[in-house]
């Protein structure tokens, strides 16, 4: 028996191994890098978990989402795995264990956000540690063609490099060919390295139900009583229509809950965890749920509302059948809801004159550029999301590079007095120490660091009182906290033609807007196709699958269905678009009126100008939502708005 096997059946108390995971280990076991593009629910996490077993440093697993990683810890801590994680929630004497933990070679697996590299003292630990493994999960949000992109995890790269992590894993279960060249070019894994173990999984039966708008609860209720009583989750796409569909299936006297980004994390928690142990057997949820979730006995998926894209799709029924039963995969369509959808597309683009706003500011800055995103974000009126896009775009051309980050504010409350603490060090480390209490602003608890007054009185640097007072917070002496995110880059083209420059972004952005719609219009296709639904998504994702005909999807059954609008909208005239504008010109600067920002009110497109105006308490705000976008704007443009 091999070793690895060996470690499979003590550790997990699996038998063998599924098709493409040991291939992956080994690879990583021999020193090389590889990328997973496992189908959801076929065990890619094993993979790492496994290896970090064998390997002799440290493993660091880069997650998106906190619920993936609360997931993932305790499956981890089932298998006797030694993992941990750090995050925001977390008290710093449980950091500080962690850390020592690991300093220590006690825990093998750490697992963080990849916003956590932001943090100072983060990076400077990671500098003391040897890393033999970076695990990137969700690796798709590495492309900007991918269907999630974080502009964050381009950076990733960079962060191997910088702290000498010997090999990287990238795991993910919705990528298209040209995503996953984009992943492994960006961290130089070799074609033969990549581990592709197909999509298709002949459990899940895939239906596509052509249904009206006010027919659909009832279609719903009739789509889960074949299931009554055992797990499923129905996906929407609003969270006022989560809470709409979960009150009506309980009037029809099916157990179900809604679950949606809207409520507190406490509810969210205690929903999903009555889900697990079935004491909820129906969850009527956005996307934000099932990330992570590890159920294997969800015998139904339904899409009461389109799913954002195919890759969403993908992702949302692979979360059925994970034990291999027969799950049932269910769309109920129709085009009411289109406009919404797509409507999402257009508010993450920004105006020309936001991205000239942001261009101006690098410009009047000279050699580095300092911003905080919530503040620049306001400033300009870009979502932060597309802001951070702008600024990774701008790296990309060459014209800034990022230095690093740091936070602005600092302030600490001690758990001892300051001469005790000072005493503890003597000599030339204890002055310090004192010089940093003499020069930090003291209220009744908290003391306030002024790093310009203690440079100034003593011959230091800001780095090296982030250093002691990152070490003192982990020695307990007192409790640290920070705030104000700063980013810092350095403009290497300050003579920039500005407008051009502006021109060009607007474009690529514009280019991303169309390729998302297109996104959209390439799933209608796929839900109205009269070939083989299965065929189809494992070609989508690159699969040659050998045959043509799964003969358990409803197009193979039954044939196709063409999905139509089912509720007709009121023409749109000038007068319904300006009388829904009234409150907001009473508010709203004349100079900011442009037609796209008005558009997006009437859409309900958020927008960081609406928080300042609390737009959305307006009357008129959301008046258009059902309407595409375009068609609203193109009015406005039409009446001089």
């Amino acid at each position: 028996m091999s070793v690895l096997l060996q470690t499979l059946q003590q550790n997990f108390g699996y038998n063998a191994f599924r098709g493409g995971q040991e291939k992956a280990i080994q690879c990583l076991l021999d020193g090389r890098s590889a990328a997973a593009i496992f189908p959801t629910g076929s065990g890619k996490s094993l993979i790492y978990q496994l290896a970090a077993l064998h390997l002799p440093q440290l493993t660091l697993v880069v997650s998106p989402l906190l619920a993936l990683i609360s997931d993932q810890l305790e499956a981890m801590q089932r298998f006797g795995i030694p993992a941990a994680r750090i995050d925001s929630t977390q008290k710093p004497q449980e950091v500080q264990q962690i850390r020592e933990d690991i300093r220590k070679g006690r825990t093998k697996v750490l697992m963080v956000s990849v916003e956590r590299f932001k943090n100072e003292g983060f990076r400077r630990f990671l500098s003391e540690l040897p890393i033999s493994l970076l695990v990137v999960d969700e690796a798709h949000c590495i492309s900007e063609w991918g269907h999630n992109f974080r502009p964050d995890y381009l950076k990733l790269p960079e962060y191997k490099r910088d702290f000498s992590m010997e090999r990287v894993l990238l795991l993910t279960a919705t990528a298209t060919p040209r995503v996953i060249e984009d992943m492994c070019r960006r961290f130089d894994i070799a074609r033969e390295d990549v581990v592709l173990t197909g999509f298709y999984r002949p459990n899940l039966h895939l239906e596509v139900r052509a249904v009206a708008e006010d027919q659909k609860m009832e279609e719903l209720v009739q789509v889960l009583e074949p299931d009554a009583g055992r797990s499923a989750i129905v996906y929407v796409t609003l969270q006022k229509t989560a809470e709409t569909v979960a009150a009506g299936l309980r009037e029809r006297g099916v157990v179900a809950a809604a679950y949606h980004a809207g409520m507190n994390s406490v509810d969210r928690a205690s929903i999903q965890s009555a889900f697990m142990y079935g004491q909820v057997p129906v969850i009527v949820a956005t996307i934000a749920f099932g990330m992570g979730i590890d159920k294997p006995d969800i015998r139904c998926v339904v899409h009461y509302d389109l799913p954002k894209s195919l890759e969403g799709y993908s992702q949302e029924i692979g979360r059925a059948g994970r034990d291999g039963e027969t799950s049932r995969c269910v769309l109920l369509g129709n085009l009411d809801g289109l406009a919404v959808l797509e409507n999402f597309v257009y508010g993450d683009t920004p105006e020309a004159a936001a991205i000239a706003k942001v261009l101006r500011d690098i410009q009047e800055a000279g050699q580095r550029f300092e911003f905080q995103l919530t503040d620049l974000s306001t400033r300009s009126d870009i979502r932060q999301l597309p802001l951070k896009t702008l600024m990774v775009y701008l790296e990309m051309d060459g014209l800034v590079r990022p230095l690093y980050s740091y936070f602005a504010h600092y302030r600490f409350k001690l758990n001892r007095t300051p001469e005790q603490i000072a005493a503890a060090f003597g000599g030339e480390r204890g002055r310090f120490i004192e010089a940093v209490f003499a020069h930090s602003k003291k209220a009744r608890l908290w003391w306030t660091v002024d790093f310009e007054a203690i440079t100034a009185h003593y011959p230091c640097d800001r780095k090296r009182i982030v250093a002691a007072l990152d070490y003192l917070n982990e020695q307990g002496a007192l409790q640290l906290e920070f705030s104000g995110m700063t980013e810092v880059y350095e403009v290497l083209q300050p003579g920039f033609d500005l407008e051009s420059v502006a021109q060009g972004l607007h474009r690529r952005f514009a280019d991303k807007e169309a390729a998302e719609v297109a996104r959209i219009a390439e799933m209608l296709d796929f839900f109205g196709s009269n070939s083989c639904l299965s065929k189809r998504l494992s070609a989508y994702f690159g699969e040659d699958t050998g045959w043509t005909r799964c003969e358990s999807c409803s197009v193979c059954r039954h044939g196709g269905v063409q999905l139509r609008r089912t509720r007709e909208l009121p023409p749109l005239s000038r007068q319904v678009v300006a009388d829904a504008l009234v409150d907001l010109q009473e508010v709203l600067p004349e100079e900011k009126r442009t037609p796209v920002l008005q558009a997006r009110f009437l859409c309900a497109l958020h927008t960081p100008v609406f928080t300042q105006l609390k737009a959305s308490r307006l009357k008129g705000y959301g008046a258009l939502e059902h309407y595409r976008f375009q068609e609203v704007l193109q009015m406005l443009a039409d009446s001089g708005a």
